[in-house]
């Protein structure tokens, strides 16, 4: 059993317990045991180490819920606003290779101890386009070697605004509508039948891929209508894969359920059947108590994205009520986490701090809480629950080596909770080394299957050479009032008798 290594840690975070000076043994891919230190040792005294008393070892993280942007929209000059007219500043986006964009986020997330996520991506085009940049991000994931369900959607319904483009259009004055009909394509190139073709064969090309999968993701209800989005439910169900959407992040999506269904969106997705533990929403910043229950009865889950939620003024999800009704709640960056550095740590903190009611006996997560959604709970918001997000025997190896330096200096006290420790201090600098499927993806805090510098400076160099889409950020600044007024009028008094809907709980 030469094959056999050790991974050691001063503490040992399994998901289940805390082991001080203990180790995991793995085997190729998959956990043999976890342990003390100096049995484990002694039984495999042959056996490669990695780590030292130096570290905590656990668990690789979870990323519910995520976007490979490649260069942050901040450093293209896309600052923060409301959902949907930050939406409307993208266009002023510039492009980016989709396998180096894909990895350069790969990396940020290794780097923070993620080994697996949701990765969301919109495609239009042609079927041969959209199968060519769905490829381009799974050859990304190939070389990194991490763990990932790519989750592709389209636009069918709409594209402008929720559920009402030619309504929309029609408030606009005529030259900027016609400016805004020639930048923005309002058709979508990839007929349904030719998008659940291709994510067909996709999820059937990869179905036995060790850390691939390939999901259905409708960008939101609205985007793609009843029909398609129960045709999608009905084709995940038949392949045995999962589907994940948008649904509830601001008050404009809040208002989407009286406005176009009389009831709220949880309730309409309940009747057309499509909520499972197959499906997940990202988001859920309006859930209301009688969502929870719908969401906790069908096994529907939620991933919970406090950074993108804050820097989009979408609100403050209720999580504790979330937990307490017995939802299944993962935890995701969104490509758009509060420093813009992709930091789980910082993500995990923000949920802990986030969350915590200034009232004596007042619900607050516990960091056994947060630790979970970015584990446990992740992963059984994917259907993985019984092979990744914790550090037991016939698990995946999927291993964070996290150094505590820095965490201890210049002195710790014995009795410490070595978790809290971990959730207070860590940042994604601590993190050295990551393995994924018991592979080393990251060693010193680089990526093993790429070179980060080259990464980048190749992605520099292209768009540098692109030039400043003056047309589209004009476009997008003459727009943004035309917007904001019509999202404003969505309160409108035909909503009061959905007041109590529309309240907190």
């Amino acid at each position: 059993m030469t094959d056999i290594r050790l991974i050691r840690g001063r503490w040992v975070l399994t998901g289940d317990s805390i082991l001080t000076d203990a180790a995991i043994a793995i085997q190729a891919d998959t956990i043999l045991t976890v342990g003390d230190w100096e049995a484990l040792r002694a039984q495999y005294p042959q056996a490669e180490v990695l780590g030292s008393e130096q570290f905590a070892v656990m668990p690789g993280l979870v990323n519910a819920h995520h976007h490979s942007n490649g260069v942050p929209n901040s450093l293209q000059g896309i600052d923060d606003d409301f959902l949907e007219l930050w939406l409307l500043a993208n266009l002023g986006l510039r492009s980016q290779d989709t396998q180096l964009k894909t990895l350069l986020s790969i990396a940020q997330l290794l780097k923070s101890g993620v080994t697996t996520v949701v990765d969301v991506s919109r495609i239009s085009g042609s079927i041969t386009d959209c199968r060519e940049d769905l490829t381009a991000r799974l050859r990304a994931y190939e070389q990194a070697g991490m763990r990932v369900a790519l989750n592709p959607g389209a636009n069918y319904q709409s594209y402008l605004v929720h559920e009402e483009d030619q309504a929309f259009l029609a408030t606009l004055p005529s030259g900027l509508r016609q400016q805004l009909t020639e930048i923005v394509p309002l058709t979508q190139a990839l007929a349904p039948t030719d998008y659940l073709a291709l994510i067909t064969d996709l999820v059937k090309d990869y179905q036995a891929h060790p850390h691939i999968d390939v999901w259905f993701g409708p960008p939101g209800p609205q985007w793609v209508g009843d029909a398609l989005l129960v045709q999608i439910v009905e084709a995940a169900e038949r392949l045995g894969t999962q589907v994940q959407t948008h649904a509830l992040e601001s008050l404009p999506e809040k208002l989407i359920g009286p406005r176009f269904y009389g009831k709220s969106l949880i309730a309409h997705l309940q009747e057309l059947g499509v909520l499972s533990p197959r499906f997940s929403i990202a988001h859920g910043t309006w859930l209301t108590e009688s969502d929870i229950e719908i969401m906790a009865e069908t096994g529907a889950a939620v991933s919970h994205n406090p950074s993108s939620n804050l820097r989009l003024r979408a609100g403050v999800a209720p999580l504790n009520a979330m937990l307490a009704g017995g939802v299944t709640v993962g935890l995701g960056m969104d490509g758009n986490s509060l420093g813009d550095d992709e930091d789980m740590f910082a993500e995990m903190r923000l949920a802990a701090r986030l969350h915590r009611t200034p009232q004596l006996g007042s619900p607050a997560p516990s960091y056994a809480d947060i630790f979970s959604m970015a584990t446990t709970g992740g992963a059984k918001l994917m259907g993985q629950a019984h092979r990744i997000g914790k550090l037991a025997p016939g698990y995946q190896a999927d291993v964070v080596l996290v150094n505590c330096d820095r965490l201890t200096w210049p002195w710790v006290a014995p009795d410490v909770d070595p978790l809290a420790l971990v959730l207070i201090r860590a940042k994604a600098m601590d993190v050295d080394t990551v393995l994924v499927g018991g592979k080393v993806v990251l060693r010193s805090g680089l990526p093993t299957g790429f070179d980060l510098q080259a990464i980048g400076e190749a992605i520099a160099a292209e768009l540098e050479d692109q030039p400043t889409p003056h047309q589209r950020n004009a476009l997008v600044t003459e727009l943004k009032p035309y917007l904001a007024d019509w999202y404003a009028r969505w309160e409108m008094p035909s909503l009061k008798p959905y007041a109590a809907f529309n309240s907190r709980t």
